[in-house]
């Protein structure tokens, strides 16, 4: 079934970011300057890309709980478990970056996960 749906995969192209070490030695001397310009401006692009990421997953645990069409398959479904694994991972998200986040990730994060707790919980009542 996945294997058929492979051809609609689209991969981006990797990005690697070869100037950490310097901007990292640099922030350590204390030094701002231009540069603190720059890594403010990375820094919010690199919490947006983790909020888009945690979005995702929230969404894909929209698509197993059945609130929201399968964007392959058109319909809605309920597979429970596939959901509860994602609800794991964020879980897992949570404990493996306490204290390296933002406050606005944080919320975020604890908002996501409350909120499809509260969801998958109604579900398992519903589906006895």
């Amino acid at each position: 079934m996945l294997g058929a749906r492979m051809d609609n995969v689209r991969f981006t192209e990797k990005r690697v970011d070869e100037g950490w070490k310097e901007r990292a030695a640099h922030e350590k001397e204390g030094g701002a300057g231009s540069s603190g310009k720059q890594a403010s401006s990375e820094n919010a692009s690199k919490s947006d890309d983790f909020s888009y990421f945690l979005t995702s997953l929230a969404t894909q645990a929209m698509v197993h709980f059945g609130e929201i069409e399968n964007p392959i398959t058109k319909t809605k479904s309920i597979d429970l478990n596939a959901g509860q694994q994602i609800i794991d991972l964020l879980i897992l998200l949570k404990q493996k970056t306490t204290g390296n986040l933002t406050v606005d990730e944080s919320k975020l994060l604890m908002a996501l996960l409350a909120d499809l707790q509260m969801r998958f919980v109604s579900l398992k009542a519903i589906n006895k």
